[in-house]
């Protein structure tokens, strides 16, 4: 069993670095031939994501600072979850036709209930002294979403990147069905690419989840407060020193004037 594994995972390294004939014969597969399916991979991921992020993120952003939309953001995750993406895909390919456009538009329904849900979660969990501070300090609406909430609500953000990121990747497999060639198309068309190049475009595809997901972890730390980054156990413990802090005397009143 392990035997053949290995040799099934040695045989779809092999196909991603070196090219070779298809099993039907008369086209070159593999190797060099997987880089505009990268490519266009890619490309697809990246854009979707763009697109997604300038939707979601103001949104989030404005709900959240108005304190409404609650039902719009539970709504938004539960949805992301319930509706296939290949469902969406065949729908809109009546309206939309077949092509890259499609799959982006597919992409981006995909990618925006996490980015959202999460920029309007990370910006109600900011502290309420913190607005109100920066409220009596003469900010106004729009300072306060820039230097307060939207500062203090980047690490569930990139949580949401990270998710959707990761989700996109995957999902983007599903080009071939609407005529665009991704990484999907070994995957799917197998007769063409064989076994290797099933089991290759699925290696190079987690891969860069796998990449994916580790960027946009340290991406999330990076801008995650250093007050916030100290473990829970830690924050207690300093919490309950501070707690144990006897308060400072008072210099004694004046007596009073006869």
């Amino acid at each position: 069993m392990l035997a053949t594994f290995l040799n099934d995972f040695s045989g779809g390294l092999d196909f991603i670095f070196h090219q070779r004939e298809s099993v039907s014969g008369g086209v070159s597969v593999g190797g060099s031939q997987l880089w505009p399916l990268l490519e266009t991979h890619l490309r697809v991921v990246i854009v979707s994501i763009a697109i997604a992020c300038a939707v979601s993120i103001p949104l989030g952003l404005w709900l959240g600072h108005l304190g409404k939309g609650q039902f719009a953001a539970s709504s938004a995750a539960n949805v992301g979850r319930a509706v296939p993406s290949i469902a969406v895909l065949v729908f809109f390919s009546a309206y939309l036709g077949l092509g890259e456009v499609n799959l982006i538009f597919a992409m981006v329904l995909l990618a925006i209930p996490p980015i959202f849900t999460n920029t309007y979660v990370g910006v109600r969990q900011v502290d309420r002294d913190a607005v109100d501070a920066a409220r009596g300090m003469g900010m106004s609406g729009g300072q306060i979403v820039r230097r307060v909430e939207l500062p203090l609500s980047l690490p569930l953000i990139f949580g949401g990147l990270r998710t959707s990121t990761v989700n996109v990747i995957a999902t983007a497999t599903l080009g071939p069905l609407v005529g665009v060639l991704t990484l999907g198309d070994p995957i799917i068309n197998s007769s063409v690419y064989g076994p290797e190049g099933r089991l290759g475009a699925a290696i190079l595809i987690g891969a860069l989840a796998i990449g994916a997901e580790a960027l946009f972890a340290l991406l999330q730390r990076i801008a995650t407060p250093a007050g916030l980054r100290r473990p829970k156990n830690e924050r207690r413990a300093w919490s309950r020193r501070a707690a144990l802090v006897p308060p400072s005397p008072t210099s004694p009143s004046a007596p009073p004037a006869p």
